[in-house]
């Protein structure tokens, strides 16, 4: 598990591998400073060793180049996936100052933010899978407002009342450990990021 925390948010992310595999076929990048927090979380398709080295792959080429924006790092993880397994990958980059985000996705990975109003932002993905092969994006951006919560998952993700769980008051950290509470799912990967927007 990571935990990343400053004055403009608190993230936490937590992953698991399918049955007893060594290696998950799910990864994440997350970093944080006082301009903005980028998470990028990818699914490499199947599970084990190829689906680790392709999602391995799209998350680092976003490690890399940080300071890049949503669609070109869309675009350089599409092309660090030819001839690998593939992946679905979902890109969010958060501008402190702006109070605004991106966030792209293709494939199933679901992401969700809740407005301290109750307002959710739900952003569509394109279906589908990165491979190399030309691909159109569709990245998003959103104003945000203070204490907004947001979830990002996976697909093996054993899902919750979304609303009422980021509604709540909880803190992070519980918010967290109901959510790892909750994933008894063995038969797949899964992933899951959760923080605030202070």
């Amino acid at each position: 598990m990571i935990h990343l925390e400053n004055e403009y948010s608190e993230v936490h992310a937590f992953q698991t591998a399918k049955d007893s595999n060594v290696l998950c076929g799910d990864s994440f990048y997350l970093t944080l400073n006082e301009d903005y927090v980028l998470c990028a979380l990818a699914d490499g398709l199947g599970s084990g060793k190829y689906a680790h080295e392709a999602s391995q792959a799209a998350v680092s080429v976003v490690r890399s180049n940080p300071e890049e924006s949503v669609d070109t790092l869309m675009d350089f993880c599409n092309k660090v996936l030819l001839r690998k397994r593939g992946a679905a990958v979902a890109i969010f980059k958060v501008d402190f100052k702006k109070k605004e985000f991106e966030y792209s996705c293709v494939g199933n990975i679901r992401f969700y933010m809740y407005t301290p109003a109750g307002k959710l932002i739900y952003p569509m993905p394109v279906t589908g899978y990165l491979s190399g092969r030309p691909q159109k994006y569709r990245t998003q951006k959103y104003s945000y407002e203070s204490k907004s919560k947001f979830l990002i998952h996976t697909d093996g993700f054993v899902n919750v009342n979304t609303k009422d769980l980021l509604n709540g008051c909880q803190s992070i950290p519980a918010l967290v450990a109901h959510l790892k509470a909750k994933q008894v799912n063995t038969s797949d990967d899964m992933s899951f990021i959760v923080g605030t927007l202070l």
